[in-house]
């Protein structure tokens, strides 16, 4: 039909899953609560599920026929 709702919210968390991972890395330290770098666990459980998005919308794609 249209556009995928996947598609920008697979966007959306990858992005911020990114900028959470890399933020976590960069001032691991700062970002340490009891024992654990809050912003990397949470930036990665973002980034895979912004790439389970993106991975759903280009598969639902090919399936109907729209992705070739």
């Amino acid at each position: 039909m249209g556009l995928d709702i996947r598609w920008p919210i697979g966007i959306m968390f990858t992005l911020i899953g990114v900028l959470l991972v890399a933020f976590g890395l960069v001032h691991g330290a700062a970002s340490m609560r009891l024992n654990m770098n809050i912003n990397l666990i949470w930036g990665t459980v973002l980034l895979v599920f912004g790439v389970a998005m993106l991975l759903g919308a280009a598969r639902g794609g090919r399936k109907n026929g729209e992705g070739k």
